[in-house]
């Protein structure tokens, strides 16, 4: 109940929808989980991603000026969009209340802790959480 789904939204077999959640724009691959009030603007879920209560997928700057993609090792790119949210490997998992900012990139089976704010490109299979300062753990399982 509740859903607002704005603009061109794809989404795949097995996914759960749930209450209050609102996707603008976005592609949600096979079995992703969104069932708790998320913000989903301009991004692609990858199959098996799961989004926590609250979960904010944020797709504007506070500035307006294009999403630049800040690649390691590289120069960064100007990927040409005002709006582009993020994009998350599957299997992906971000924590309740957590926040993506524009252009954010999780690899495969990532992890972003509840209520943490997380930006640029995350390796696959690593866990992002807060201390005093972002740090970036490979994940074991």
């Amino acid at each position: 109940p509740g859903c607002f789904l704005r603009g061109n939204v794809i989404i795949g077999a097995n996914c759960t929808i749930g209450h209050n959640a609102e996707i603008k724009g976005s592609l949600l691959l096979d079995k992703v989980q969104v069932p708790h009030r998320p913000y989903i603007g301009d991004s692609v879920l990858g199959n098996g991603a799961h989004l926590g209560a609250g979960v904010v997928i944020s797709n504007l700057r506070l500035d307006q000026k294009n999403i630049v993609l800040r690649i390691p090792g590289s120069a960064a790119v100007d990927t040409g969009l005002r709006k582009f949210g993020a994009i998350l490997g599957d299997e992906a998992e971000v924590g309740c209340n957590a926040v993506l900012n524009p252009g954010t990139i999780l690899g495969r089976r990532s992890l972003v802790t509840p209520t943490v704010t997380a930006s640029g490109i995350i390796p696959a299979a690593t866990i992002v959480h807060a201390r005093t300062h972002l740090s970036l753990i490979p994940r074991r399982d």
